[in-house]
Parts: structure tokens; sequence; C-alpha cells
């Protein structure tokens, strides 16, 4: 008897958590991957490759920052983003040190989003 009281606690703990949202948290975690940025001074370009970790699905990635010329906020790839995956983005002509772009992962459900690599203009 106590067995079943113990079996129908958990059971009822986990599909508790399930029911509140809280399982679908799970998922939301961010990919480890590690990106290099090269930036061409002479055509202000900056190449951002994905060099090693997770696959990531593009529609998940962004680029962001106020270094980048025109939209503040762009999804570049076009395909599923993995070891080797560039992508160049135009940058600002009149970049005078501090500006920053950033890799940014978010979630499915858009609840979650991270950064997954920073490069910031030194002049």
């Amino acid at each position: 008897m106590i067995l079943m009281v113990a079996i129908t606690v958990i059971l009822a703990a986990v599909i508790g958590t399930f029911v509140l949202g809280l399982g679908d948290q799970v998922g939301d975690t961010a990919p480890q991957a590690s990106f290099s940025f090269d930036f061409d001074n002479s055509q202000y370009d900056l190449t951002v490759t994905h060099e090693s970790g997770d696959a990531i699905d593009n529609a998940r990635l962004s680029v962001a920052g106020d270094a980048l010329n025109g939209t503040q906020t762009t999804t570049p790839w076009t395909t599923t983003v993995s070891a080797g995956t560039p992508v160049t983005l135009e940058v600002k002509d009149t970049l005078s040190g501090g500006e920053t772009v950033r890799v940014v992962w978010t979630s499915e459900s858009g609840s979650n989003s991270a950064t997954l690599q920073k490069w910031t203009y030194n002049g």
C-alpha cells in the first residue's frame, strides 16, 4: 500500500511539472557552439564562422549590434549552422571603437535567448 502511494505521488509530481509548463523549459537551453570573427577593414566586412559545437537551426540564430550596417538585427544564415558554416556581414564604415556584433540564439518558443559569441571593434 505504501509503495502504491509513493508511485502515485511521484507520478503526480511529474505530470504537474509538465502541466504547469516547467517541462517545456527543459528543451529551451542554449546550444554549445563557438564562433570566430574575421574583420576586413578595407571592405568593411565581418565574416562570422561557426567553429565548433552543436549544429543550430538557422531560424534560431540572428546577429545583432551597433556595428552592423543597416538593420541592427538580422538572420543571415540560410541553412542549418554547423562547424565551418560562414556568413559575411556588412559593417558600418564609420566604426570608431567599442561597437559590437553578437551572435544570438532564441529558443523555439521565444521565451529564452542567449548570446553565443560577441565581437567588439577595437579600432
